[in-house]
């Protein structure tokens, strides 16, 4: 009598037409990344920033030179916000287009890790290097997040597939100068695009090991790359520093100042932010927001021992990802973001191992019981919140005084944690990883549709902004101190801001000023704010955003004199309606 057995996954994918399997995995990966673009609108902290800065370079026609609220933005490069102002451009639609880049970049990534994975081992290695990747919850989120880092991790990406494949599957110059060409855009990007040049530490190890290892691709023409790279960042570098000695204005000269110095190395050795204990990313980041790829990697470690021995791209690989941590971890400024790079390298070095090895026996279990822990956490916290928990409670009023938002959010919370169970008990002869990737990519479908509509009124200031447009005449003007980017690009209504870079004193004198010039002025503050030129007695409570309480001030709170700043600085940009609607 003959038995049917199912064929392992890796059969089944080697069966699979290469090019069907390879638009079967990107169709599959883009309705897991467009799924719920255009459902919300820019949160903070960083994409009402960034798109507020790319509506600006469409409507002002001032590309070069970003500028934010009409004040100049040296923070970063500006190639992430021209990739937002493009579709801006292009569709008229900033709810759609300021998640479109990133979207477009992580689909990338994607491709690129499946072709490498394929040309180095085989077909169903690439896939299962992709599937690795889109199960590591950092790649999906910053997918759909206008931060930069998925975008220059895109462009990293691409530098290492043409490195490695130079290096490994077959002499190519074209693919050698591309890589060194995208770690220019890289810079320009978000400064550290040059993150690939360190595949050059274990390749020239494993050459000095073996002198006869890369005797026609380590040659005297690599030296040339990194002129590939200069000439890349020139051609933004040159027009920008071009353009600031033409407008010759203070202004200019400290954007280009910050840009070039205070944003890179000043930023790195002596960050002003994100100030994190150097094993950060190795406690916090990599065992959360990468797993299960640290538990797969600690399951799979005897294997992969073996195979670092007999196949040197794997050790390059990993060796690399190590680097990266590394730079990152002496860096007193941390961000989980920032060693995204590094994940596509990671899903890489551990397919080919998982393609030929089943993990540890322990790792099955461990699995499932972090399943049916994420099931029973989401389920607790749902019912919690249908009950007015006092911690649950003291955290929505940060975002709103409505509880019928947490009563929302619980049942969001909720059928989650059904999502977890039931495809527990369901797939339960399934292998603990398949369950736990079926269980994730369908929690993510419900975040990104229904979650995002319940999420919308708590990341964003439109309540706030309704409350005081009440009060505010259609031809009134609304100034605000200490602003953020949310605020202006949510009102509807002229919006004037006192200086990104002035202190809060200088703020409040040029505020005060403002209100004794401009007729119809009506100023929001933060109801904490203590200002020496206003009163807070008679002001209108304008409820909560962002953990903050706000205040609408009217020239019955400002007192009746006030000293002058010492540069008179208000920057106004008009509102002919709301961009996000």
């Amino acid at each position: 009598m003959l038995i049917s057995r199912t064929p392992p996954l890796t059969d089944v994918l080697d069966n699979i037409p290469r090019n069907r399997l390879m638009l079967s995995l990107l169709a599959f990966a883009a309705i897991m990344i467009f799924s719920g673009i255009g459902l919300r609108s820019p949160w903070p902290a960083d994409e009402p920033r960034f798109a507020e800065v790319a509506r600006e370079m469409v409507t002002s026609g001032q590309w070069l030179l970003p500028m934010r609220g009409g004040e100049l933005y040296p923070d970063k490069p500006p190639v992430f916000m021209w990739s937002i102002a493009a579709f801006f451009w292009l569709t008229g639609n900033l709810k759609l287009a300021f998640l479109l880049p990133n979207a477009l970049c992580s689909l990338l990534s994607l491709a690129l890790v499946f072709n490498l994975g394929t040309r180095l081992w085989n077909q169903s290695t690439g896939a299962l290097a992709a599937l690795l990747l889109i199960l590591a919850p950092q790649f999906l989120i910053q997918a759909q997040r206008a931060q930069i880092d998925a975008m220059v991790a895109c462009w990293i990406m691409v530098a290492c597939y043409g490195l490695i494949y130079h290096f490994f599957i077959r002499r190519s110059w074209k693919w050698y100068f591309t890589a060194w060409g995208f770690m220019g855009l890289g810079i320009i990007t978000k400064g550290v695009g040059f993150l690939p040049a360190l595949l050059f530490v274990p390749i020239i190890a494993l050459k000095i090991q073996d002198n006869s290892r890369f005797s026609d691709s380590l040659t005297w023409r690599c030296a040339f790359g990194p002129v590939v790279m200069v000439l890349v960042v020139a051609a933004w570098l040159i027009p920008m520093t071009l353009q600031v000695s033409q407008l010759g204005t203070d202004e200019a000269l400290a954007y280009r100042n910050n840009i070039l110095f205070k944003q890179t190395g000043e930023r790195y050795a002596d960050s002003w932010g994100h100030i994190n204990p150097w094993h950060y990313y190795l406690s916090s980041v990599v065992p959360t927001l990468w797993f299960p790829l640290p538990l797969l990697l600690l399951a799979l470690a005897r294997p992969l021992l073996r195979a670092l021995r007999s196949q040197p791209v794997i050790l390059t690989m990993l060796v690399w990802v190590a680097l990266v941590i590394a730079f990152f971890s002496l860096s007193p400024g941390k961000r989980g973001v920032y060693i995204l790079p590094a994940l596509p390298l990671l899903a890489l070095s551990l397919a080919p191992i998982l393609a030929e090895q089943k993990p540890a026996r322990w790792f099955s279990p461990v699995l499932t019981g972090v399943h049916s822990l994420l099931a029973t956490a989401l389920i607790t916290i749902g019912i919690l919140a249908w009950n007015d928990h006092p911690h649950l409670v003291a955290k929505i009023t940060d975002y709103t005084q409505n509880l019928s938002h947490l009563h929302e959010a619980g049942t969001l919370v909720f059928c989650l944690g059904l999502v977890w169970l039931i495809g527990l008990v369901r797939f339960w002869r399934s292998s603990a990883l398949a369950r736990f990737f079926v269980a994730l990519m369908i929690s993510w479908l419900v975040f990104t549709t229904w979650g995002y509509r319940v999420l919308e009124p708590l990341r964003t200031p439109r309540n706030v902004l309704a409350a005081a447009e009440q009060h505010i005449p259609a031809h009134g003007q609304l100034g605000m101190i200490n602003f953020s980017e949310q605020f202006l690009l949510f009102s509807k209504r002229d919006f004037t801001h006192f200086s990104f870079f002035s202190t809060l004193e200088q703020e409040n004198r040029n505020a005060w000023l403002w209100m004794q010039e401009t007729p119809d002025s009506y100023l929001m503050v933060e109801a904490s704010a203590r200002l020496s030129c206003f009163t807070m007695k008679g002001a209108h409570a304008l409820g909560t955003a962002h953990r903050e309480s706000y205040l609408l001030l009217t020239d019955q709170q400002a007192k009746s004199d006030c000293p002058p700043p010492q540069r008179i600085r208000h920057f106004t940009t008009p509102r002919p309606g709301d961009w996000l609607d």
